[in-house]
């Protein structure tokens, strides 16, 4: 089977959608598949080359994905013409993805991440750029596609919402690789010690400052945590990407007029392979998101074995197990609340849900042949 993908990122990239689907593009390599990815050109990368079987086509798009919509069209087109089916995701991908579908007469289906609707002035987008994003949300969802995968019920509900039929909408979740995320296989106490945190509580978040993951919600929580748990600070892991520069900033500003720079340890990202060294040092993760389209950071933290504090919100309910504490989104008194509890060991419990990789693959695979 030929199968193209159109995804507006891919590794080097990281971020959960590039995990996910470089996963499952090298596993279909390996079951004896034929994989081409267009994705748009960053830094220090080369035009094209194959990574573990995977062929790779960078599309030079100014360095931004947002260009990856119009000039990837030409390119997207080229390798549809021999390919048995196209993948695409949202957002960017989505347009030249199906241009090439309609052309060629191939199968599309689209992995929907993430439905934000009205949320997009909520989160505190200003009212034009919300309209814009609402208004191209819609239009892609609405471009006819042969199959529309939710990775969670959650999503899959929004989805729904926007009149796509039930026959044309299913569920795969996202994965988890639990051989590494596996709590047996690392260390925290050397995180301690190198940012002298061996005798603090810590809570943990790691991730991007983005408008829908409540980042500022967490910080504004940290007086009022300070006041329960003396000892206790935030370790936090965040984006420093380009786009992202002006949240940062605004967290910066923010943790400044709180004059909390003392509880806070304000890490830049680092690697994958050392990312879960960190969580075993924690004591608690927070996921302070208004909306996830599964919540790869809270299924990650549970895996490791960790107590979870999440928002109560879109697909976190569905997706978090094991020691955990749903709360208020939006709310720095319910996060405070939510880290004392765990604190004083009053969390809610639940054997862990597992989404394994091999049920993701054989699901797509199934897809892909019905189609065809």
């Amino acid at each position: 089977m030929n199968i193209l993908f159109v995804l507006e990122n891919y590794v080097p990239h990281i971020g959960g959608a590039e995990i996910v689907f470089k996963t499952l593009a090298e596993n279909l390599v390996r079951l004896g598949h034929n994989v081409d990815i267009i994705t748009h050109r960053i830094k220090n990368t080369r035009k094209q080359e194959k990574i573990n079987g995977v062929n790779i086509h960078r599309v030079n798009c100014f360095h931004s994905r947002y260009w990856f919509t119009f000039l990837s069209i030409p390119k997207v087109i080229k390798h549809a013409k021999k390919a048995d089916i196209i993948h695409t995701i949202t957002y960017n991908g989505a347009f030249p993805a199906k241009i090439a579908s309609i052309l060629t007469k191939k199968p599309c289906i689209i992995t929907v991440l993430e439905i934000l609707g009205k949320n997009w002035r909520r989160f505190g987008m200003s009212p034009l750029n919300a309209y814009l994003h609402s208004f191209l949300e819609k239009l892609i969802i609405k471009l006819n596609f042969d199959k529309y995968i939710s990775i969670s019920k959650s999503t899959q509900k929004q989805v729904l919402a926007q009149g796509i039929p039930p026959n044309k909408s299913t569920v795969i979740y996202c994965w988890v690789d639990y051989n590494f995320w596996n709590p047996k296989n690392y260390k925290g106490k050397k995180i301690r010690k190198k940012f002298n945190l061996e005798k603090n509580f810590i809570y943990l978040f790691y991730g991007r400052p983005g408008i829908s993951k409540g980042l500022e919600y967490l910080i504004r929580a940290v007086p009022l945590i300070t006041k329960r748990i003396p000892n206790s600070k935030l370790l936090a892991i965040v984006s420093r990407d380009k786009a992202y520069k002006k949240q940062y900033n605004m967290i910066l500003k923010l943790i400044k007029k709180l004059n909390i720079q003392e509880k806070i340890v304000l890490l830049s990202p680092v690697s994958y392979k050392n990312l879960p060294n960190y969580i075993k040092a924690a004591d608690c993760v927070v996921v302070p998101s208004l909306s996830e389209g599964f919540g790869l950071t809270t299924a990650e933290a549970c895996a490791m074995g960790k107590p979870v504090v999440a928002s109560n919100t879109t697909s976190l309910p569905e997706v978090i197990s094991g020691k955990y504490i749903l709360i208020k989104p939006k709310s720095p008194e319910s996060i405070a609340q939510g880290v004392e509890m765990v604190y004083n060991n009053k969390t809610m419990k639940s054997k862990l849900k597992r989404f394994e990789l091999k049920e993701n693959i054989n699901n797509y695979l199934k897809i892909y042949g019905e189609l065809i």
